[in-house]
Protein backbone atom coordinates (compact mmCIF):
# COMPACT_ATOMS: atom_id res chain seq x y z
CA UNK A 1 0.00 0.00 0.00
CA UNK A 2 2.96 2.77 -0.68
CA UNK A 3 1.64 5.06 -3.49
CA UNK A 4 3.40 6.00 -6.70
CA UNK A 5 6.62 6.81 -6.31
CA UNK A 6 7.09 5.35 -3.14
CA UNK A 7 5.40 7.94 -1.51
CA UNK A 8 3.25 8.13 1.61
CA UNK A 9 -0.42 8.35 0.82
CA UNK A 10 -2.35 7.27 3.83
CA UNK A 11 -3.51 9.69 6.60
CA UNK A 12 -4.02 6.77 9.35
CA UNK A 13 -2.38 3.50 10.23
CA UNK A 14 -4.55 1.15 12.00
CA UNK A 15 -5.17 -2.54 13.78
CA UNK A 16 -8.26 -4.25 12.87
CA UNK A 17 -8.94 -7.43 14.42
CA UNK A 18 -9.62 -10.20 12.15
CA UNK A 19 -10.60 -13.79 12.19
CA UNK A 20 -7.16 -14.61 11.79
CA UNK A 21 -5.51 -12.50 14.27
CA UNK A 22 -4.93 -8.81 13.52
CA UNK A 23 -4.72 -6.97 10.10
CA UNK A 24 -3.30 -3.27 9.55
CA UNK A 25 -4.66 -1.22 7.34
CA UNK A 26 -4.50 2.20 5.77
CA UNK A 27 -7.47 4.72 5.51
CA UNK A 28 -9.68 1.28 6.03
CA UNK A 29 -7.31 -0.45 3.02
CA UNK A 30 -5.81 -3.68 3.68
CA UNK A 31 -1.98 -4.23 3.55
CA UNK A 32 -0.78 -6.56 1.89
CA UNK A 33 2.80 -8.69 1.16
CA UNK A 34 4.99 -8.22 -1.50
CA UNK A 35 3.20 -11.81 -2.60
CA UNK A 36 0.03 -10.04 -2.21
CA UNK A 37 -1.18 -11.85 0.87
CA UNK A 38 -2.76 -10.08 3.52
CA UNK A 39 -0.62 -8.40 6.38
CA UNK A 40 -2.44 -10.51 9.18
CA UNK A 41 -0.03 -10.50 12.80
CA UNK A 42 -0.71 -13.33 15.21
CA UNK A 43 -0.74 -10.63 17.86
CA UNK A 44 -1.92 -7.63 19.08
CA UNK A 45 1.57 -5.98 20.35
CA UNK A 46 3.20 -7.54 17.09
CA UNK A 47 0.50 -5.48 15.15
CA UNK A 48 0.67 -2.41 17.00
CA UNK A 49 4.73 -2.55 15.77
CA UNK A 50 4.23 -2.97 12.34
CA UNK A 51 1.21 -0.24 12.29
CA UNK A 52 3.68 2.23 14.04
CA UNK A 53 6.23 1.84 11.32
CA UNK A 54 3.71 2.32 8.87
CA UNK A 55 2.24 5.69 10.81
CA UNK A 56 5.88 6.67 11.46
CA UNK A 57 6.80 6.93 7.01
CA UNK A 58 6.97 10.46 5.94
CA UNK A 59 7.35 11.39 2.43
CA UNK A 60 9.19 8.75 0.70
CA UNK A 61 8.11 5.27 2.16
CA UNK A 62 11.72 4.12 3.70
CA UNK A 63 11.77 -0.16 3.90
CA UNK A 64 14.77 -0.06 5.67
CA UNK A 65 12.80 1.96 8.75
CA UNK A 66 10.31 -1.00 8.87
CA UNK A 67 11.79 -4.36 10.35
CA UNK A 68 8.86 -5.73 12.08
CA UNK A 69 7.07 -4.97 8.93
CA UNK A 70 9.96 -6.89 6.54
CA UNK A 71 9.93 -10.13 9.13
CA UNK A 72 6.21 -10.69 9.00
CA UNK A 73 6.21 -10.32 5.51
CA UNK A 74 9.41 -13.03 5.15
CA UNK A 75 6.80 -15.46 8.04
CA UNK A 76 4.14 -15.00 5.65
CA UNK A 77 5.73 -14.67 2.15
CA UNK A 78 8.70 -17.01 2.92
CA UNK A 79 8.81 -19.17 6.07
CA UNK A 80 4.89 -20.40 5.73
CA UNK A 81 5.19 -22.00 2.48
CA UNK A 82 8.19 -23.78 3.14
CA UNK A 83 7.90 -24.16 6.85
CA UNK A 84 9.45 -28.10 6.89
CA UNK A 85 12.32 -27.03 4.67
CA UNK A 86 13.30 -23.92 6.75
CA UNK A 87 13.07 -25.96 10.10
CA UNK A 88 15.39 -28.49 8.53
CA UNK A 89 18.17 -25.75 7.32
CA UNK A 90 18.05 -24.31 11.10
CA UNK A 91 18.21 -27.66 12.56
CA UNK A 92 21.05 -28.64 11.01
CA UNK A 93 22.90 -26.27 12.37
CA UNK A 94 22.92 -28.87 15.63
CA UNK A 95 25.17 -30.75 13.80
CA UNK A 96 28.09 -27.90 13.19
CA UNK A 97 27.34 -26.00 15.95
CA UNK A 98 29.44 -22.97 16.76
CA UNK A 99 29.75 -23.93 20.96
CA UNK A 100 30.89 -27.42 20.05
CA UNK A 101 34.14 -26.80 18.16
CA UNK A 102 36.79 -25.26 20.71
CA UNK A 103 40.44 -24.11 19.56
CA UNK A 104 43.21 -26.03 20.09
CA UNK A 105 45.37 -22.92 21.20
CA UNK A 106 46.35 -20.56 22.58
CA UNK A 107 45.23 -21.59 25.75
CA UNK A 108 43.79 -18.57 26.93
CA UNK A 109 41.11 -18.51 24.30
CA UNK A 110 40.60 -22.00 24.80
CA UNK A 111 40.28 -21.58 28.45
CA UNK A 112 37.70 -18.48 28.04
CA UNK A 113 35.35 -20.65 25.22
CA UNK A 114 35.11 -23.43 27.75
CA UNK A 115 34.25 -20.90 30.84
CA UNK A 116 31.76 -18.64 28.55
CA UNK A 117 30.21 -21.70 26.55
CA UNK A 118 29.77 -24.81 28.82
CA UNK A 119 27.08 -23.07 30.71
CA UNK A 120 25.21 -22.91 27.78
CA UNK A 121 25.79 -26.36 26.55
CA UNK A 122 24.76 -27.20 30.29
CA UNK A 123 21.23 -25.23 29.86
CA UNK A 124 20.58 -27.06 26.87
CA UNK A 125 21.25 -30.53 28.28
CA UNK A 126 18.47 -29.48 30.60
CA UNK A 127 16.09 -27.21 28.68
CA UNK A 128 16.33 -28.77 25.23
CA UNK A 129 17.11 -32.70 26.72
CA UNK A 130 19.97 -32.01 24.52
CA UNK A 131 24.23 -32.60 25.11
CA UNK A 132 26.25 -31.90 22.46
CA UNK A 133 30.14 -33.43 22.33
CA UNK A 134 32.67 -30.74 22.46
CA UNK A 135 35.72 -31.38 19.97
CA UNK A 136 39.06 -29.51 19.54
CA UNK A 137 39.78 -27.72 16.28
CA UNK A 138 37.39 -27.27 13.15
CA UNK A 139 37.48 -30.81 11.65
CA UNK A 140 33.70 -31.41 11.12
CA UNK A 141 32.30 -34.78 14.17
CA UNK A 142 28.95 -35.50 13.58
CA UNK A 143 26.85 -35.24 16.69
CA UNK A 144 24.09 -38.15 18.33
CA UNK A 145 21.37 -39.14 15.71
CA UNK A 146 19.13 -38.90 18.81
CA UNK A 147 20.32 -35.88 20.40
CA UNK A 148 19.82 -34.14 16.64
CA UNK A 149 16.06 -35.27 16.28
CA UNK A 150 15.46 -33.89 19.52
CA UNK A 151 16.57 -30.52 18.72
CA UNK A 152 15.02 -31.03 14.97
CA UNK A 153 11.46 -31.98 16.60
CA UNK A 154 11.72 -28.53 18.82
CA UNK A 155 12.82 -26.44 15.37
CA UNK A 156 9.64 -27.93 13.43
CA UNK A 157 7.20 -27.21 16.45
CA UNK A 158 8.25 -23.36 16.12
CA UNK A 159 4.92 -21.27 14.14
CA UNK A 160 5.63 -19.57 10.91
CA UNK A 161 6.30 -16.19 12.79
CA UNK A 162 8.39 -17.60 15.55
CA UNK A 163 10.89 -19.54 12.51
CA UNK A 164 11.15 -16.26 11.01
CA UNK A 165 12.36 -14.49 14.38
CA UNK A 166 14.28 -17.84 14.97
CA UNK A 167 15.93 -18.08 11.68
CA UNK A 168 18.22 -14.82 12.13
CA UNK A 169 18.86 -15.63 16.27
CA UNK A 170 20.67 -18.75 14.02
CA UNK A 171 22.31 -17.94 11.32
CA UNK A 172 23.31 -14.58 12.80
CA UNK A 173 24.74 -16.52 15.51
CA UNK A 174 25.94 -19.42 14.15
CA UNK A 175 24.60 -21.89 16.74
CA UNK A 176 21.43 -23.81 17.08
CA UNK A 177 22.27 -23.51 20.99
CA UNK A 178 22.59 -20.03 21.22
CA UNK A 179 19.30 -19.54 19.31
CA UNK A 180 16.99 -21.15 21.22
CA UNK A 181 19.01 -19.74 24.60
CA UNK A 182 18.49 -16.21 22.80
CA UNK A 183 14.53 -17.35 22.24
CA UNK A 184 13.59 -19.12 25.46
CA UNK A 185 15.25 -16.16 27.73
CA UNK A 186 18.29 -18.16 29.07
CA UNK A 187 19.92 -14.89 29.06
CA UNK A 188 19.38 -11.52 27.41
CA UNK A 189 19.55 -11.11 23.80
CA UNK A 190 22.93 -9.16 24.26
CA UNK A 191 24.48 -11.62 26.06
CA UNK A 192 23.91 -14.14 23.72
CA UNK A 193 24.75 -12.13 20.72
CA UNK A 194 28.03 -11.42 22.78
CA UNK A 195 28.76 -15.19 23.10
CA UNK A 196 28.54 -15.77 19.48
CA UNK A 197 31.21 -13.38 19.26
CA UNK A 198 33.73 -14.71 21.51
CA UNK A 199 36.34 -15.35 18.26
CA UNK A 200 36.18 -12.29 16.96
CA UNK A 201 36.22 -10.18 20.75
CA UNK A 202 39.34 -12.42 21.10
CA UNK A 203 41.31 -11.12 18.04
CA UNK A 204 40.33 -7.69 18.67
CA UNK A 205 41.60 -7.93 21.97
CA UNK A 206 44.51 -8.87 20.61
CA UNK A 207 45.32 -6.84 17.36
CA UNK A 208 43.02 -4.47 17.72
CA UNK A 209 39.60 -3.08 15.99
CA UNK A 210 38.69 -2.91 12.36
CA UNK A 211 36.57 -0.29 11.78
CA UNK A 212 35.00 -1.85 8.44
CA UNK A 213 34.25 -4.83 10.54
CA UNK A 214 32.95 -3.51 13.68
CA UNK A 215 30.49 -1.34 11.30
CA UNK A 216 29.24 -5.12 10.05
CA UNK A 217 29.29 -6.70 13.27
CA UNK A 218 27.06 -3.55 14.73
CA UNK A 219 24.79 -4.13 11.86
CA UNK A 220 24.21 -8.09 13.00
CA UNK A 221 23.85 -7.13 16.36
CA UNK A 222 20.74 -4.59 16.15
CA UNK A 223 19.35 -7.74 12.93
CA UNK A 224 20.34 -10.04 16.17
CA UNK A 225 18.40 -7.69 18.60
CA UNK A 226 14.96 -7.49 16.56
CA UNK A 227 14.97 -11.30 15.70
CA UNK A 228 14.71 -11.53 19.78
CA UNK A 229 12.15 -8.73 20.22
CA UNK A 230 10.10 -10.56 16.79
CA UNK A 231 10.11 -13.82 18.32
CA UNK A 232 9.06 -12.46 21.71
CA UNK A 233 6.09 -10.63 19.69
CA UNK A 234 5.25 -13.71 17.73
Amino acid sequence: MIGRGGKRFWTSAAVVETAGGHAIELDGRPVRTPARALLVLPSRAMADAVADEWQAQTGRVDPLSMPFTRSANAAIDKVGPQHGEVAAMLAAYGDADLLCYRADAPRALSARQDAEWNPVLDWAETALDARLAVHRGVMHRGQDKAVLERLSAQVHALSAFQMAGFHDLVSLSGSLILGFAAARGWRDAETVWQLSRLDESWQESEWGTDEEAAAAAEVRRQAFLHAKRFFDLS
